[in-house]
């Protein structure tokens, strides 16, 4: 039998006949007490409902969410804080010079999926843009002295990281977000198969009799970077062509503009280019058009992300998409579940998905194809 809370914590206070009449409180501001006297309860009753404890029955629950919807009350997320010892944040920082993250369309993405996971459980986002590691160091530091923070996203995470380390010293919990090896003792990453997308697209223009096939890669240092290049690679190296063409940038338009022209500079230029994100593929396009190479005739190219602008360039971008709303959704899900304790669900991320458009074709037959 389900047992209403006892005496002093959950107990009945009144019946239903008297709690009809009474009247709703005026005047000033609606509190927990006038919420637990209409429902009849404890203040301790109502509380618990709102922090999902267990210890109310099903009718008394009932009778508080009817109380608090009819006085339109709703628990103070200070005072629920401060009894839970949390902050009801969490943060996020990046560390990127501000013209590069201007640019980058992956962080508001990343961000709106992130704030629309917490919008429902009660916790804000506290975003900080760092210039370097240091600053970004001392970023996880003040979070953790302050106790501003109940838990971190860590995004762009780098061959050499060490910011798992300094979290795991600070005490502070985070998920990791991105391609990387599992390690014991840590936080499973959270992340979709980048080198999946990047061997469709070799396998995808080979099939258009592709041969000569470039990558434009993003910067040195990033696990992201390192993993599309190895599927390059390892798909080229599989198909028995040339792993050579290769170009390093840092995913900026401006990088990726470089990149391009030193690839058509080459005395056999490539025919295809597969870059590491759609912002250096777009800049790409741009120079082939200026330069007077026809895309996709005498030039193929692939990005990689499926940016909502993708589709409108001219021509329209073949790409790998990946659905990052939805996968700072679920890393969202997972740090609340982290930072109150609970075994995080498992995150339902989509695989990536290859995007045929307009930028690819079949190779245009030539003495030097």
């Amino acid at each position: 039998m389900d047992a209403e809370p006892a005496p002093g914590a959950g107990a009945v206070t009144g019946t239903p006949a008297a709690r009809a009449t009474r009247p709703e409180p005026r005047g000033r501001r609606t509190t927990i007490g006038d919420v637990a006297e209409r429902a009849g309860v404890s203040k301790s009753a109502v509380s618990f409902v709102f922090n999902g404890r267990p210890g109310v029955s099903e009718a008394a629950r009932t009778r508080i969410l009817e109380a608090a919807r009819e006085l339109d009350w709703r628990p103070d997320s200070r005072a629920r804080a401060l009894s839970r010892s949390r902050a009801q944040a969490l943060g996020l920082v990046i560390r990127r010079e501000p013209e590069l993250l201007s640019t980058d369309p992956f962080f508001p993405h990343f961000v709106a999926g992130v704030e629309s996971a917490l919008s429902s459980c009660g916790y804000a986002l506290m975003l900080q843009v760092v210039d370097g590691e240091e600053s970004e160091s001392a970023a996880y530091h003040q979070f953790a002295r302050e106790s501003r923070v109940d838990g971190v996203f860590l995004t762009d995470l780098r061959t050499d990281d060490e910011r798992p380390d300094t979290l795991d010293r600070l005490g502070v919990p985070y998920v990791l977000v991105g391609p990387a090896a599992p390690v014991e003792g840590r936080p499973r990453p959270l992340s979709v198969d980048d080198e999946a997308g990047v061997r469709r697209a070799v396998r995808h223009l080979y099939a258009l009799g592709h041969r000569r096939i470039a990558h434009v890669a993003g910067a040195d240092g990033y696990v992201h970077s390192e993993v599309r290049r190895r599927g390059w690679a390892a798909e080229m190296a599989e198909l028995g062509l040339d792993a050579g063409l290769v170009v390093t940038a840092d995913f900026s338009g401006a990088s990726g503009a470089r990149a391009t022209h030193e690839l058509l500079d080459l005395p056999h230029p490539p025919t295809a280019v597969v870059y590491a994100n759609d912002l250096m593929a777009i800049a790409g396009i741009s120079v082939a058009t200026d330069r007077g190479v026809r895309v996709p005739d005498d030039l193929s190219v692939v990005g990689f992300d499926d940016v909502p602008l993708a589709e409108y360039v001219v021509p329209p971008l073949t790409t790998v998409r990946q659905e990052v709303i939805t996968w700072g959704r679920e890393c969202a899900r997972t740090l609340v579940a982290v930072v109150e304790s609970r075994e995080p669900e498992e995150p339902l991320l989509p695989p990536v998905a290859f995007v045929v458009r307009g930028s690819t074709g079949p190779v245009r037959q030539r003495a030097d194809a």
